[in-house]
């Protein structure tokens, strides 16, 4: 398997203002295996520390921070004898033990000639109940499932992701129906790595959902494991409520679908905790199209969606014959699964802030809007090929839009101000539009 933030982790090696690395994201999304990836390719040794249930480096980090007691602690536990010039120290779920996260700081200041990459699946929520966190001292990387992309790597489709990658428009059109196929596989089996191993090794589709729903009810206990008691119950709501949410025609959340009467101010903490875990995307509403479009959010309108389209498809049942063959069954729901997947691929693919706009009046709304270079780009997503999109129109005609996207299952077209871009492509939009 190969993940397109190995080159991200290779600027880091090389940079000169290279600070301690925290890799975030939710758990099994591949955080180990991508800082074992990188050690093992590129350092002639790897030190690997897990900081779950490890009571000796919470001793090792409860004294003071003297960096040659605490090497020497590391290459004692790790079995590896540490040179900063040659070795990649990886400090995994470094969480548990929040001295060490405080460690970094030092780190950086008195011992910056170590390569140390850090990890946790809980790391958010630790962060933000207040532990000592080394702000400006450490770099950050997001990890996510698979791309879709990197998925058709994964599954041996590399000439396809070429032709991707390097927007070649005209054999795009040659392989349409080949990436249709590709993508509706997507849509089911995400990008879970476990899930994608799966399928790379046994093309059984049915042992691809075991994995999802077992990944489902893990999360699920670590509501109970990690998460405050008293919020457990309102975390399960507002996660199981979802698909839900999506599957509306109009997709902005409502606290009222989870529980009747609920209010805001009783699922906040609930919900910050799933952002906080990376299990969730929230995206805010704007109700004008000016930069930069963060200036004018409105945090109390906006939608939810899941880390992964796959898991979305798994907690909402959709089965492998009507996702892939297509069915009347589906059509209901194909909508909630393909703006799922447009969200993913431009949280994975870009580093876009991405919101959604609707009028005042709430009869117009624009799936997602995301500032590209100089323009504020609306993007209208459609699961079928029917192209009607009055909210698209009606935005373009109030702001006069200079650059506006509309990705579907279609191929590729430009039409003067409007970009139809093939929802496989999706990933690749920077490049397209800027081009």
């Amino acid at each position: 398997m190969y993940r397109d933030k190995i080159e991200e982790l290779k600027k880091w090696k090389k940079s000169a203002n290279r600070k301690p690395l925290i890799i975030r994201g939710a758990r099994q999304v591949g955080k180990t295996w991508l800082m074992k990836e990188f050690g093992k390719k590129y350092f002639e040794k790897v030190a690997y520390i897990n900081f779950d249930d490890n009571t000796r480096m919470e001793k090792l980090f409860d004294g003071d921070f003297d960096i040659e007691r605490i090497i020497q602690g590391l290459k004692i536990e790790a079995g590896v004898n540490i040179e900063a010039s040659n070795t990649l120290i990886i400090l995994d779920e470094i969480q548990e033990t929040p001295k060490a996260l405080k460690a970094l700081k030092y780190f950086c200041e008195k011992a910056s000639q170590y390569y140390i990459i850090s990890a946790g699946s809980l790391l958010g929520v630790a962060i933000h109940e207040g532990t000592s966190f080394p702000v400006g001292k450490v770099d950050f990387l997001n990890l996510a499932p698979l791309s879709f992309f990197e998925f058709l790597e994964a599954i041996g489709e590399k000439e396809l992701l070429e032709i991707l990658k390097e927007n070649q428009i005209d054999m795009t059109r040659v392989f349409h129906t080949k990436l249709k196929e590709q993508l509706k596989l997507y849509y089911y089996i995400g990008g879970m790595p476990e899930a994608v191993n799966s399928y790379v090794e046994e093309k059984d589709l049915k042992k691809v959902r075991k994995i999802q729903k077992r990944l489902l009810q893990a999360y699920e206990q670590d509501f109970s494991k990690h998460a405050p008691t008293s919020i457990v119950p309102r975390i399960r709501q507002l996660w199981n409520n979802i698909p839900t949410q999506l599957a509306k025609e109009n997709k902005k959340f409502i606290y009222g679908l989870v529980r009747q009467g609920a209010r805001a101010r009783e699922y906040e903490v609930a919900l910050s905790w799933l952002i906080d875990c990376g299990l969730i995307y929230q995206v805010n509403r704007v109700n004008n199209n000016k930069i930069p479009l963060s200036a004018y959010q409105d945090f109390s309108a906006f939608k939810l969606y899941l880390l992964d389209v796959g898991l979305l498809a798994a907690m909402a049942n959709v089965d492998a014959k009507t996702l892939l063959e297509g069915n009347d069954i589906f059509e209901e729901f194909k909508g909630s699964l393909t703006e799922q997947y447009v969200l993913c691929q431009l949280k994975q693919c870009t580093e876009l802030d991405i919101f959604y706009w609707s009028a005042d009046t709430g009869i117009a709304e624009i799936d997602f809007i995301t500032q590209i270079g100089k323009n504020n780009v609306p993007i209208e997503v459609k699961a079928s090929e029917n192209l009607q999109a009055k909210s698209l129109k009606s935005f373009i005609q109030k702001y006069d839009t200079k650059v506006n996207a509309r990705t579907a299952m279609i191929e590729y077209k430009k039409e003067d101000n409007l970009i139809n871009i093939p929802l496989y492509m999706i990933g690749n939009i920077e490049k397209l539009l800027m081009n």
